[in-house]
């Protein structure tokens, strides 16, 4: 209203004879103007929310460029995290900002609806969100919600970690993180009793921790909320100085079993090779002296047809 109200005075001072005209214009131009939205939005933790947005303009028709646009955090200089733009009334409105792709258009801003919807909502998305709609013309239009929609988010809850740690003094702890919204309530179970526990929480995210552990057996982790229940477990066996012994014969002797059939087999195969040789070495020889008396007989043999040769040289 302000902004319209200047430029009816700034027409007015400009063009006297146009003044009461000009002044009428914009008067009906500003009451003309509104949007509507919730002042809050629940949506649930991995699914999709719808943020309703309707306004209304002056105009009976409107057939130039429509912008519709959401920020967050705060209106006219947060983030912008969505933004369309359709060029004629026969024209969707084509999507030019979408941050991360989440954002998409859910109404139809030729029929006055900005509504969008966010997929798979994380903790980040729980914010402040501030609808905007821009119309060009001769006067170029903007209206933009003031207020915003506040986005909540709820969640069942769910076990992140959960572990057993030991301090310098041996001593040992039990440590359950879960995540919800509402927070979730923690609560430990175990063989023994105890009451020794100790939590923080920051926000949505609560870690419960158990101490002095003492006895062997199943710890369980059991966070609640309204929206419903999780449960996680760790089995924690303390280390007895009295069965180290036996703990390492139970690792060592089928060890030293391999290693000793392991050595038995390298024996066996040298022998092997050790006998191979030796009844090939004993095969070949003889062969050897075979073929050469064969080769003395054969020279002897032929000596004989010498016509040169005495007999006397013949071996019987």
């Amino acid at each position: 209203h302000k902004k319209h109200l200047l430029l009816t005075v700034c027409l007015m001072w400009k063009v006297r004879g146009f003044s009461l005209h000009l002044f009428l214009l914009a008067g009906v131009q500003s009451n003309g103007w509104s949007i509507h939205v919730p002042s809050d939005v629940t949506g649930e933790l991995g699914k999709m929310v719808v943020l309703p947005c309707t306004f209304t303009h002056p105009y009976k028709t409107f057939d130039r460029t429509l912008t519709a646009i959401w920020r967050i955090k705060e209106p006219y200089n947060g983030t912008v995290v969505f933004k369309c733009t359709s060029q004629s009334a026969s024209e969707l409105c084509k999507t030019a900002v979408s941050y991360k792709n989440k954002y998409k258009l859910f109404g139809n801003p030729r029929h006055k609806d900005l509504s969008i919807r966010i997929d798979n909502l994380t903790w980040s998305d729980s914010e402040r969100y501030f609808c905007r709609v821009e119309l060009s013309g001769d006067i170029h239009d903007k209206y933009e919600s003031r207020n915003g929609i506040k986005l909540h988010l709820i969640a069942a809850p769910r076990i992140i970690n959960i572990t057993v740690s030991s301090n310098g003094d041996h001593t040992f702890q039990a440590r359950c993180t879960a995540e919800g919204e509402p927070a979730p309530t923690l609560t430990w179970s175990s063989p023994h009793h105890s009451n020794l526990t100790s939590v923080t929480s920051t926000s949505h995210r609560v870690t419960k921790e158990l101490r002095y552990l003492t006895h062997d057996g199943k710890y369980t982790c059991t966070a609640v909320n309204s929206h419903g229940r999780a449960e996680g477990a760790v089995y924690f066996y303390k280390f007895r100085a009295s069965n180290s012994s036996f703990f390492m014969i139970l690792i060592f002797v089928p060890l030293g079993i391999k290693v000793l059939v392991l050595l038995v087999i390298l024996s066996l195969t040298h022998c092997q090779k050790r006998v191979l040789t030796f009844l090939t070495s004993s095969t070949t020889r003889p062969q050897q002296q075979d073929s050469t008396y064969e080769n003395f007989d054969r020279r002897h043999s032929s000596s004989q047809s010498l016509p040169t040769e005495r007999p006397t040289a013949r071996c019987s």
